[in-house]
Order: structure tokens, then sequence, then C-alpha cells
């Protein structure tokens, strides 16, 4: 489609008032258009959201026409602000980057550029943007180069930058020095055991977070997935694999000593150590610290209450929170120590599944209304059978995943205080080096 027809679309989609389907246009073809066209459909699409100050600074750009001078750079910033301030980030980084252009000495246009290209996944970029204007690098750039790095799987400059960055005058910083200080040693141990490049989601899941992923999607692996998945109509027999490779793989062996707790529904709840012929189910109502060596088992913690969250987030000693299905474009406040899978969309076996009706139509059936207990009964009493996908993904074997426990938990990580169950369960909201394909 030609520059003429792509503007064409997107006045189109403005006059029509669609204006989700005009920003995913100007998405995908937003960078060929003229900048003040982008300004102006950017000003419409925030009228019609009644985001007035995005409005007003993109009506100002797009007046503005040849942006050249000191005044343009400082309504190019202010315009690339209103678009980060909206979750607009990859509309803001044409702006931004030509205001750097323009005001090569700013600190704060360089800052703000960088958070562009972050919230947009491009960290190899950034750093590239950061390596030009080293001279102007104050102690947040500096951070962020050293994050942005990590992201993009550049380890080394990632260790070389965080030699350079000093603890910071203000306090508040200090929780995000320490963030990627524990990112670094985490690759430091699992580089023995895996090679953290741009496919190995199990290792930069773990270097990212800290917990540990079970299992790698089976599908779509060389066409964009990369062993997430976009879309899952999860069964009873995939939560008890999940369980199954928990307790094949982690070390020590769980959970024949360890109290079992279920949560179908995303709420932690609580049953009786092994298999149960009848659970006694109930809402998590103690705190983590008060129940040391349990499996915590989470289907969904998005939707978990803050309060949970909080009290989830500092782990009792030899706890283990699995969370079956982590949502990886939108993650939970709280990181599991194990994900069962990652996932963009999912639909839980107790859904009501998407199929054909008995009238012959197409729609959701009902959903299964039974106790909770009956449900979590018959997950635990399941044998799973493998499921072997479409024959393209690299081979997934519980060996390997025992193996990658088995190090992250080893008298090593141990000794140098970068045991996997240990600290805080981590927030990140990137998916990091390995790329999936997403919806929009």
């Amino acid at each position: 489609m030609s520059v003429t027809e792509e503007l064409a679309k997107a006045r189109d989609l403005l006059a029509a008032g669609d204006v989700r389907s005009l920003l995913r246009h100007l998405h995908s073809a937003g960078d060929t258009l003229p900048p003040d066209e982008v300004a102006r459909l950017a000003e419409g699409a925030a009228r019609l959201a009644e985001f007035d100050d995005l409005a007003q600074a993109a009506a100002a750009v797009a007046e503005a026409g040849d942006h050249s001078g000191a005044e343009d750079a400082r309504l190019l910033y202010a315009f690339g602000y209103a678009c980060i301030d909206h979750g607009l980030s990859d509309l803001a980084v044409r702006p931004l980057a030509r205001a750097l252009e323009l005001a090569p000495d700013s600190a704060a246009v360089l800052s703000e550029l960088v958070v562009a290209l972050e919230h947009d996944r491009q960290y190899a970029r950034a750093v590239a943007v950061l390596e030009a204007h080293e001279p102007v690098m104050g102690w947040l750039n500096r951070f962020q180069y050293v994050y942005n790095a990590i992201m993009a799987g550049a380890l080394d400059k990632a260790a070389e930058g965080f030699g350079r960055l000093p603890e910071p005058e203000d306090a508040a910083w200090i929780p995000a020095r320490q963030k990627v200080r524990r990112m670094l040693a985490r690759a430091d141990i699992a580089r023995a055991v895996t090679p953290l490049n741009h496919q190995d989601l199990r290792g930069w899941h773990y270097v990212l977070t800290g917990g540990v992923l079970e299992s790698l999607s089976p599908y779509g692996f060389d066409a964009g997935m990369t062993g997430r998945w976009a879309y899952v109509g999860d069964s009873i027999d995939g939560c008890a694999a999940a369980l199954q490779r928990l307790k094949r793989s982690s070390r020590p062996p769980a959970p024949s000593r360890r109290r079992w707790r279920c949560c179908p529904t995303g709420q932690a709840r609580s049953s009786a150590p092994r298999p149960p012929r009848r659970s006694a189910c109930r809402r998590w109502t103690s705190t983590p610290a008060s129940q040391p060596r349990s499996l915590v088992v989470a289907y969904d913690l998005t939707q978990t209450d803050p309060a949970a969250v909080a009290a989830l987030r500092q782990r009792a000693p030899g706890q283990i929170l699995l969370e079956r299905a982590t949502c990886w474009t939108d993650p939970p406040r709280v990181t599991a120590d194990v994900s069962g899978l990652l996932s963009q969309v999912v639909t839980p076996p107790w859904a009501g599944r998407l199929g054909r009706l008995p009238d012959g139509g197409v729609g959701s059936g009902p959903a299964d209304d039974r106790p909770i207990e009956v449900i979590a009964g018959e997950i635990v009493r399941t044998t799973p059978q493998q499921d072997h996908g479409d024959g393209g993904a690299p081979p997934d074997p519980d060996e390997d995943l025992r193996r990658f426990v088995e190090t992250v938990t080893s008298a090593r990580a141990h000794d140098r205080g970068r045991q996997w169950l240990g600290g805080i369960r981590e927030y990140v909201a990137d998916a990091g080096p390995v790329p999936s394909s997403r919806f929009l």
C-alpha cells in the first residue's frame, strides 16, 4: 500500500470514529506517513477519546509544520510525553527522536525517548541511543542503559554498565538498582545450564523474573511464538500436567512433604496433602509467611486481590507459588515461582468452551458449575497425556527442566545469595529478549 493509500485509510478510520483501528493502523504504518499528518490523526483520535492534553500537544506539533528549532523540540517533547502518558509509546518514538536531534544535550528528552523505545520493546535501539549520547547521561540514563541492555539480551554490555552505576543519591531508585543487580546475578547462574539466546524462553524468564517456566508451547515455535502461546483453550489434562511436571522437576522433591494449596479461580485456596479424595478447599485467609513448606497453586494471578498480591510477594521459607497460566502481555503484579505456561489469552477448563452448539450454531457452551473441590480433585487424579504439538518445536523433556531447576537451586546459587526460593517475587512488565507474536 502506498503512502497516499495508507493516509487515506487512516483518515477514513478517523472519520468513522474507529479509534482502536486507527491506532492499530498507525502502529503498523505510522513511520511511513508524514509526521505532521500523524500528529493531526493523533489529535483527532485524542479528541474522540477526550484526552485533551494529548489533543492540544498533537495540534501544536501539526500546526508547527517545519520542525527545525528549539521551540519545535519543546513541542515534539510535549507531544511524545503525552503519547506515553496515554499508553501510546509507539507514537511517541518518532517525535521524541526528532526532538533529541534538535536538542541533543537534553537529558530529559533522552530519558523520555528511551522510555518510549522501552515500552515499544525496541530495547537494542534504546541502548544504541544511550551510547550515542553518553556525555549527557545522568544516573537515570545509566540505569536505563543497564535495564535495556538486559532486555535486549546484551548481558556483557549490561554488566559493564552496572559496574558504572553507583548507588543513587535519591533513595527511591535503590530498588531499581537492586532489581537489575538481581537479574544479572540470575543470568550468571543460568548461563551454566542454558544458552540465554533469543530463543531461550525458559532461561530468560528466570533471569528477568526469578521464576521457572515449566513448559514451552509445542505450536508455532518457528512461526513467531518461540515457546509462548497466543491463545489457549485449557483442559483438566493440561492442569494435571503442570502439577506432574513440578513433581518430576523440583528439588527438593515436591510435594510429598508439602501442603498442597489449589486455586482454580485465581484466589489461593488450601487442600489436603497428596491428591485428595475429598478436598476441603477454602479461601486463602492467612499470610504466606505463616505457611512455610507449602505449595500454593493458582490458575491465573492477574485478577488476584491487591492485598493477596502484597502478601504473596514475600515468600515463606520453602514455599512454592505455582501459576498454571501466566499472562505474558500483561503480567500479574507478583510473579509465580513456577509458571505452567505463558499465554496472552487463556480459557480455563471450567469456563464455557467455544464449539458447535446443539442447534448447529457456534458459540460458548455451558460452564462447568461443579464445586471447586470436585474440579480440584479431578485435576490431581488425572494422568495427563503428552501434547506433541505441530512437530516444529524443539524437544522439551522433563530432564532438561529438572537440570535447570537443579542449577538454580544449587548450593552455588544458594551460597551466592541467588537461590530460586529466596528474595522477592519480581514483577517485570516486558517480554524481554525472546520475541513472540501477539494480538494487538
